[in-house]
């Protein structure tokens, strides 16, 4: 009897000790910070997640794909300023804002935010004018005197218009996939151009300046 006992007194302290860690498992989730639990958890999203809000001026830290720290506020910050819930989560609304593909390579995560870019900028233009608004995009990248990622170019401070009104979160149509994808196989409708703009809602003096080199539909394109 003592030995049946002794073994129930084992069972018994084993049963405590396993509901004590899972108490202590469940607290120490609650207590992560909210932007590391993201709807998809790869590496590389998570680092083109940092990399976009760097893009943006909202993160100076490493690109290690830990969404925690310093990440944090830079996710909340980013949240208020584009209309988004302030929750420090990394969910679809954040990340259609952010223009990051889930569950995509960089390659298609670069198509689906350059066809973002053309959908909220030129959905109202003619099919080639749509490219060239991409092939603008791809352009400067290719120029030193811009940044040298798609991302970094839409996100440059004051670049697009859609981008600081919010329609760069609106999701692309199957045409603007094709602008996009037609502009990356290499169709330049405006000869290399780095510029364009609509004649008759720009109210940049500097624009007017620039050398014309075409225009498509209602957008000049310059240089």
């Amino acid at each position: 009897m003592r030995k049946v006992r002794k073994i129930a007194g084992m069972v018994l302290l084993l049963a405590v000790g396993l509901f004590l860690c899972t108490m202590n498992f469940v607290v120490q989730l609650n207590n992560l910070d909210s932007a590391t639990i993201m709807e998809t958890a790869t590496l590389s999203e998570n680092k083109a997640v940092q990399s976009r809000l760097k893009d943006l001026g909202y993160y100076d830290g490493p690109i290690d794909g830990w969404l925690g720290g310093n990440t944090v506020p830079a996710i909340k910050a980013f949240q208020r300023d584009y209309g988004l819930a302030v929750d420090g989560i990394v969910g679809k609304e954040t990340l259609a804002a952010l223009g990051v593909s889930v569950g995509a390579n960089q390659s298609n995560s670069d198509l689906y935010l350059l066809a973002k870019c053309v959908y909220a900028e030129a959905r109202g233009e003619p099919y080639t004018g749509q490219v060239a608004v991409a092939a603008v995009i791809l352009n400067r990248v290719a120029n030193p005197n811009f940044p040298n990622t798609i991302s970094g170019v839409i996100y440059q401070p004051w670049a697009f218009t859609a981008v600081h009104d919010g329609q760069i979160s609106l999701e692309p149509d199957q045409t603007a996939y094709n602008a996009a994808q037609d502009a990356l196989n290499g169709w330049d409708p405006t000869y290399g151009c780095i510029y364009y703009y609509n004649p008759t809602t720009a109210t940049s003096q500097w624009i007017f300046s620039r050398q014309t080199v075409v225009q498509i539909g209602r957008h000049i394109f310059a240089i």
